[in-house]
């Protein structure tokens, strides 16, 4: 079976001479890859902005901009879940220029105004740029996933804390304006991952002051190690454990020693894992936090008495 080299929608398998079944054959083998709704494509074709534009572009009505998650998605910010991985939600959309919303399966439609400096093109798609797209996901979704977004643009496509802060007048009145407005300060380019942003924003809705991220720290007899999140002057680091960077004996071997190598320096270390941020599991690794910090707190303040401190005053005739 000859399979075209570009993406396809179901609507051609016919004139391709592709039954259903073989279709369903194809994706289950992993010889086709299904991106969006109704759409697929071959897998030896490399994902890149460009294709996943061009997929698009096969059902986008001709009044539409590809908006929110899928235009991350376009982007190269992936801010789908694992279902929607396997089963592609519907491309999300929005109408311009006055037209009604699109109600056609394979889209997610709406309405949005939208400025001539808001939306770009790719490939002859039309979506809406990194910074507006940022700004609308971390307007409408939740606090850990919004700070996820907004690290994630920053760190793939430069939009820096001054080009938020610009653009904020933008969304006044609109709705998730003051969550984005609270965001804002606290995101972060050197976060690498959507997990050490969830860390981030656990730390901080606990009251706990920011860790540093990303902090490269030299350990005698080990080397150079890089900590996820740390307080350095305390000696604490938080660490986030992904699944997709920990999947084998040895990178969990490397782990094992660099964290044994930070501890016998005197470092306490915590790991947090993805199954960490539901409700009671965050509560005990942020109370460890809070210990550890007052702890520290209190050998760092012992270590100078009062007299060291704040000695006398001689008195002058």
């Amino acid at each position: 079976m000859d399979l075209p080299d570009r993406p396809f929608t179901t609507s051609e398998i016919d004139a391709l001479g592709i039954t259903r079944s073989q279709l369903r054959t194809l994706v289950l083998n992993g010889d086709v890859r299904r991106p969006l709704h109704g759409v697929y494509c071959p897998s030896h074709l490399p994902d890149t902005r460009e294709l996943r534009a061009r997929c698009a572009a096969l059902v986008l009505p001709p009044h539409t901009v590809v908006c929110d998650r899928s235009a991350a998605w376009i982007h190269g910010v992936d801010t789908f879940d694992l279902t929607e991985r396997v089963l592609p939600p519907p491309l999300e959309v929005v109408a311009t220029g006055g037209r009604d919303r699109s109600r056609r399966t394979e889209l997610y439609g709406g309405k949005r105004r939208l400025r001539r400096d808001e939306v770009t093109t790719v490939e002859g798609v039309r979506v809406t740029t990194p910074l507006r797209t940022a700004c609308d996901l971390a307007r409408l979704r939740g606090r850990h996933s919004s700070l996820a977004v907004l690290d994630a643009f920053m760190r793939t496509h430069g939009i820096t804390r001054a080009d938020l802060d610009r653009v904020l007048p933008r969304f006044r009145g609109q709705r998730g304006v003051v969550q984005l407005r609270q965001l804002v300060p606290l995101a972060s380019p050197l976060r690498e991952s959507t997990g050490e942003s969830f860390t981030a924003m656990t730390i901080h809705d606990a009251g706990l002051p920011p860790p540093t991220p990303q902090l490269w720290l030299e350990l005698d007899g080990y080397g150079w190690v890089r900590l996820d999140h740390a307080y350095e002057q305390l000696k604490i680091a938080i660490e986030y454990d992904g699944e997709e960077h920990h999947s084998s004996e040895s990178d969990r071997a490397h782990d094992r020693m660099r964290r044994e190598a930070l501890e016998a320096a005197g470092w306490i270390v915590i790991v947090v894992r993805k199954s960490d941020f539901t409700s009671e599991a965050s509560d005990l690794w942020l109370r460890r936090l809070r210990r550890a910090i007052d702890e520290r707190r209190h050998e760092h303040r012992r270590r100078y008495s009062r007299g060291e401190q704040m000695r006398p005053r001689r008195r002058t005739r």
